[in-house]
Formats: C-alpha cells, structure tokens, sequence
C-alpha cells in the first residue's frame, strides 16, 4: 500500500496521456461543470459575510477611511496574484484537492498532507463556524439586540444553520450549484442595494438637499487625514503616537480583516475534477470573478462611509445592517438583515460544498480512512449495493465527508469566538498559501519544460510569497494563542500521519 504515499507527479505513463474525460473514475466526479459554475462557486464563496462585517475591524485599524480602501485594494490585489499563480498550478498540474497536490508534487506526501489536515481540521471548520455565528450574530442585530454572541441559546441556533447547510449539500451536487447561483444573485443585489444608498446620498447633497440625519463626514472630512479610532478592547488609538512596529501591527491585522473577506479565491482549485475543460475554463473564471469582486468589495465599503458618520464604522460587526438602518429606518434594516442572511448563507454552501469535495480528496490520496471518500453511499458496497446501483441512479454526494464537515464546526461555535477564529484562519491558510506560491516558484526552475497552459509573469508569485510571509509571521506574534493552537494541531496532525503510514505500509 505505500504507493499511495508517492507524489503526486508519479502517476503511470497511461494515465498521465488519458483526455481529462477517460480520467473520470480516477477523482469519482463527472467532469459535469463549466467556467460559469466555477464563476459562480467563487464569486458565491467569497462575497459573504466579509464585505458586511470586516469592515469595523479593518476601520479601527488604520488611521483613516481612504487607508481603508487602500487596504481593500491591496488585499484584492494579493488574493489576485494568489489566485493566478494557482490557476498555473491547477492546469500545469491537473488534480483534485485544491493546494494539496500541489505542495505533495513540490515538497512531499508529508507537506501535502499537513495542508489537508489543516483546512479539513482547522480552516475551514473554523470559517463554517464563523458564517454560522454571523448569520445568527446578523438577526439578533436586526432585532437590536447585541451582547447575545456568547450565550449557548445564541451558539445552539447557528448549530442548527449549519446542520442544514449541510442537509441542503447531501442532495446533489446540481441542487448544490443551482442554490448557489441564487445565492450568488442575492449577494449583488445586496451590494448594489447598499452603494446605490452610498450613490443617493451624494446626489442629493450635490442638488442642494440636505438632510440632518445624513452624515456629513465624507464631504466635509479629508478621507486621508488621520483621526483617532476606537480599538476592540474599547480603547482609543491615537496615530499619532503609535510606533513603526505598533502601525505595522495595526496594518496586518487590517490586511487579515480583508484577506479574510476575500477568502475563497482558491476554491475554484478544488472542483479542477468536476470541469469540462479546466484549462480554459479556471483561468476564465478566475480573471473574471476576482476583479469584480474587488470592484463590489471597494464601492460597498465606500458607500458605509457616505452612509455612516465615521466615528461608528469602527464599533460595528454589522455595519452593512447598520448603515440602512442609519439611512432608511429600523424597518429597512430588517430587510437588510434578511438579504445578508441569505448571502451568509450562500457562503456557508459553498464553502461547505468545498470542504466536502476536500475531504474526499484526502481520502482518496489514503491521508483519511477510506470511508470518508465515498461518493453516493454511506456503508461499503456490498454486491446488493451494486446490483441496486445498476437499476437506479446513483447519487453524486460525498455523504460521509459532508456529515464530518458539519460535525467539526460545531466543536469551534461552542468554544471560539468570531475574532479569535478570523485571525487562526488567517494563520492557517497564509501559511500553506506561502509554501504553495513559494513551490510555483520553485517549479518554474526545477521543472522548467512542464507545460503551462496558464503562465503569468513571474513577479506575480514572488510578490505574493514576500507579502504572504510578512502578514504570517507578524500574524504569529500578534496573536501567539492563535498560532500555539495551530503547531499543537499541525504536531498533532503529523503524529496521525505518521502512524497511518506505518499502519497501512
């Protein structure tokens, strides 16, 4: 059995010269999907609850609105570079599994498996844990109600949100796509409802209307002039008198706030088995869905800062609901609340489709047991089962891997918080997202004469390997729990690797 601890690249002659189509029972999906639903799938992952709550823990730290903006544009720029350095890898190395087949081809089975055990233990039950939290964090704010998110009451009904996510992902993988393709529709016209607000507002005040209730911050302030700031602990931060470190502490935290909004950019990676044709289509879905997501991301946070007096931007987790609750009245920020929760909601698919189809992966490189990696079952298949099968069509979900991605988020609602666990994922992605880019890096000089489909310019890695290391490291000694927690599960991780070798070898 220790073949199936060989990299990735080691694959027989046969199978490497195979059309994408014949290699259809190697990944267990039907190559069924197209650019549009690969579009869809990241632009529905990343538009979620970031863009309505990051914006207060970016606001409180950085000295002004415009600094904020430019922190948008720039965690926009480095999930770009990212996520194009990994469409080279995707159609260079066609796999399944998102970076890791991508650090096993470059570092090893030992590297790509602590990548898999990460996400599948860590980062993404972490952000599914995070979504749950926000959808419920976003009703009890609609209902003005706001010191609720630690009480169990508050935990045990974001449990229930996510067992249905993941109720809703068990039926079939075209039901899953087609939700989310509603989602992804909610999430605009929830944006657009909030920057046409932004759009109103100025109008009106260019025609000579004013209004008291209006805040007149955005026209009257410089949006670059520093102003002080009100920290999470409560505490005012004056710019002024903060050091070159201190500032750059400050920064990075308001760099994790948009990496994490953007967070999701590398998800197309992972339904590389499910496309037609993956290498015109990743790339096309890549290069269209990132820009137009940072478009949406920079006007809604200018339009929170034409909407609200900029002294409350910094002080709010909700501040999509607040801002139309400033402007429109409680009624229409109710309403704002229903439309977010939908796009948290779409979120949670997504992402919760994606961890599914990860897991499977994991299994199917023998990293997970066996069990885990079944598609349109639960139990073995016995001969019964395949005399069933032949007379009915069997179903496309990875039952076993959805039920433990539902099962390892409710152990991070019960004991994290939202802060705490948006800076571990940060820790947790950034740090594989650093070995992957560095390894396209690497390949470039080591395998020079492997095709490349996609190919960008070399600075585009090697810009986003500098910064991605800045943000880890300094993230690490910013919040040293966060990061302890993270090597003991990474030791742990390890210690479960290198038994199931030994076990199955």
């Amino acid at each position: 059995m220790s073949q199936h601890f060989q990299p990735s690249d080691e694959r027989s002659p046969l199978l490497q010269q195979q059309p994408e189509e014949a290699r259809e029972d190697e990944t267990g999906f039907s190559r069924n999907l197209g650019a549009f639903e690969a579009f869809g799938i990241v632009v529905g992952i990343v538009i979620g609850s970031g863009i309505f709550t990051s914006p207060g823990s970016i606001d409180a730290n950085v000295p002004s609105p415009g600094v904020a903006l430019l922190v948008w544009l720039v965690g926009g720029l480095l999930a770009w570079t990212g996520a194009s350095t990994l469409v080279e890898l995707g159609t260079a190395l066609p796999g399944q599994g998102g970076v890791q087949p991508y650090l096993r081809h470059v570092y090893g089975d030992a590297l790509g498996f602590l990548a898999a055990w990460t996400w599948i233990v860590a980062v993404m039950p972490a952000s599914l844990a995070i979504l749950s939290l926000v959808f419920v964090e976003t009703i009890y704010t609609a209902a003005g109600i706001t010191d609720q998110a630690t009480r169990l009451s508050h935990k045990l009904f974001a449990i229930l949100v996510l067992i249905a996510i993941g109720a809703a992902n068990s039926i079939s993988t075209k039901v899953s796509t087609r939700l989310n393709g509603f989602f992804v529709g909610t999430k605009f016209i929830t944006i657009l409802a909030v920057v046409v607000g932004g759009i109103a507002v100025v109008l009106l005040h260019l025609s000579g209307v004013e209004d008291d209730s209006v805040p007149t911050d955005w026209y009257s302030r410089s949006w670059f002039d520093a102003r002080n700031t009100t920290a999470p602990d409560g505490k005012e931060i004056d710019w002024e008198e903060l050091s070159g470190w201190e500032l750059l502490g400050h920064f990075s935290t308001a760099l994790y706030g948009a990496l994490w909004a953007y967070s999701g950019w590398d998800k197309a990676m992972y339904i590389t088995a499910e496309l037609s044709q993956p290498a015109r289509q990743l790339p096309l879905a890549i290069n269209t869905a990132v820009p137009v997501i940072i478009l949406c991301f920079i006007a809604a946070n200018t339009a929170y800062y034409i909407l609200l007096p900029w002294s409350v931007v910094s002080t709010t987790d909700s501040v999509a609901v607040t801002a139309i609750t400033h402007l429109l009245g409680p009624g229409f920020g109710i309403l704002a609340a229903a439309l977010i929760c939908l796009v948290v909601a779409g979120s949670l698919l997504g992402n919760s489709f994606v961890v599914g189809r990860m897991i499977v992966a994991a299994a199917r490189s023998n990293w997970f047991p066996p069990f885990l990696g079944y598609i349109g079952h639960v139990f073995p298949k016995t001969h019964s089962n395949h005399l069933s099968d032949e007379s009915t069509e069997q179903s496309d979900t990875p039952f076993n891997a959805i039920i433990l991605s539902t099962i390892l988020p409710i152990l991070y609602i019960l004991w994290g918080n939202f802060r705490a666990l948006l800076t571990f994922t940060g820790l947790g992605e950034y740090s594989f997202f650093f070995l992957t880019v560095l390894g396209a890096i690497i390949l470039r000089f080591r395998d020079p004469d492997l095709p490349r489909p996609y190919k960008p310019g070399l600075w585009i890695p090697v810009i986003f390997a500098v910064v991605s290391f800045l943000v880890t490291a300094r993230g690490a000694v910013f919040a040293p729990v966060q990061a302890l927690v993270l090597i003991a599960l990474w030791l742990i991780g390890l210690g479960f690797y290198s038994i199931r070798k030994r076990w199955i070898g």
